[in-house]
C-alpha cells in the first residue's frame, strides 16, 4: 500500500500578543512552538495543516503578526479558518499571501483542490458571538460545493462542532440547528469527516451519514465534565493535535498526537 495523505489538523491555538498568558497561565506561544516542532519531527512528514479556529485569543493585527511568526516552520500548505475568538479582517490581513482566504466575500470558506483528499472550509462564526451558526448562503455554497466535485473524496473544515457533546458549558455556545447542514451532507456521501474545534478535546460521533470529529489543543484543554450544568473551566492534560492518514483504499483514519517529551519507543519483546 502506498504511503498515504497526512493532513495534520491544528485547533484552537489562542495566540495572544508577544510576552502575553492566556487566562493569566497558558503560555500558548510555547506550547505552540513545542506543537510545530512535533509536526516537524514526524516520521512521516504532513502533506498539510490545517488549523481549524481559534487562530489568536482576540482577533488582534498583533495577535496574527505574531501567529504568522510561530508557524513560519512549517513548509507545507497550511490552511486556516476562523474561531469566535477570531477577527476574519484581521486575519485576511496578515495572512495577505494566502490567497484561498479570499475565495468568498464576507465569509472565510473557500475549496483547496490540490490535494488527494479535497479540502472544503466552511464559515460557522457570527461576529461578536461565541456561538456559530450556518445562515441560509452558506449551506447553498456548501452544496454547490459539494456537488461540483460528487466523486472527490473531501473533508469539510468547520469551527463550531454540529453535534451535542454534553459537556454542557461548550454546549451551550455550540452550533445553532445543524439540521440543514445534516441535509446536506447527507447528500454528499463523499464526505469523509467534518473536523471541528472549539471544545478542546478529541470527540467524534456518527452525523448525516460520515463522522463528525473535534480536535484537541495544543495548548490548554476543556475539562472533562459531562454535565448539563457543568462550568466554564480548562485543565492543563498533554497538548495534542490530529493526524488524518488517507488513501482510496482505506479513507481517513484519524490519530490523536500528543506534543512532549515521552520515554521510549521501546521494541516489543521480552529483554
Amino acid at each position: 500500500m502506498k504511503q498515504p495523505f497526512l493532513l495534520a489538523q491544528l485547533s484552537d491555538l489562542h495566540v495572544k500578543a508577544r510576552g502575553e498568558l492566556s487566562y493569566r497561565v497558558v503560555d500558548t506561544a510555547a506550547m505552540l512552538r513545542d506543537c510545530v516542532k512535533h509536526v516537524l519531527a514526524l516520521k512521516q512528514r504532513p502533506d498539510a495543516v490545517a488549523i481549524t479556529g481559534d487562530l489568536t485569543d482576540g482577533g488582534r493585527p498583533e495577535e496574527y503578526a505574531f501567529l504568522r511568526e510561530l508557524i513560519a516552520p512549517l513548509a507545507m500548505p497550511v490552511y486556516l479558518i476562523p474561531g469566535n475568538h477570531d477577527e476574519a479582517g484581521a486575519m485576511r490581513a496578515a495572512f495577505a499571501d494566502h490567497a484561498y482566504l479570499r475565495q468568498s466575500g464576507n465569509c472565510v470558506q473557500y475549496v483547496i483542490d490540490a490535494h488527494a483528499l479535497r479540502i472544503v472550509a466552511l464559515d460557522t462564526v457570527i461576529p461578536g458571538e461565541s456561538g456559530g451558526a450556518l445562515d441560509e448562503e452558506r449551506i447553498a455554497w456548501l452544496d454547490r460545493t459539494l456537488t461540483q466535485a460528487p466523486g472527490r473524496p473531501t473533508v469539510v473544515l468547520m469551527h463550531h462542532p454540529p453535534f451535542t457533546t454534553h459537556i454542557g458549558h461548550m454546549d451551550a455556545y455550540g452550533l445553532r440547528d445543524s439540521k440543514p447542514l445534516a441535509a446536506v451532507i447527507r447528500r454528499h456521501p463523499q464526505v469523509e469527516r467534518l473536523l471541528c474545534g472549539h471544545v478542546h478535546r478529541p470527540i467524534e460521533t456518527r452525523f448525516a451519514g460520515t463522522i463528525a470529529a473535534t480536535a484537541p489543543s495544543p495548548a490548554h484543554q476543556v475539562a472533562l465534565d459531562l454535565g448539563v450544568d457543568a462550568p466554564s473551566r480548562f485543565v492543563m492534560e498533554p497538548p495534542a493535535y490530529r493526524l488524518h492518514a488517507y488513501t482510496p483504499e482505506t479513507g481517513l483514519v484519524s490519530h490523536t498526537a500528543y506534543v512532549g517529551e515521552f520515554a521510549g519507543p521501546y521494541p516489543f519483546r521480552d529483554q
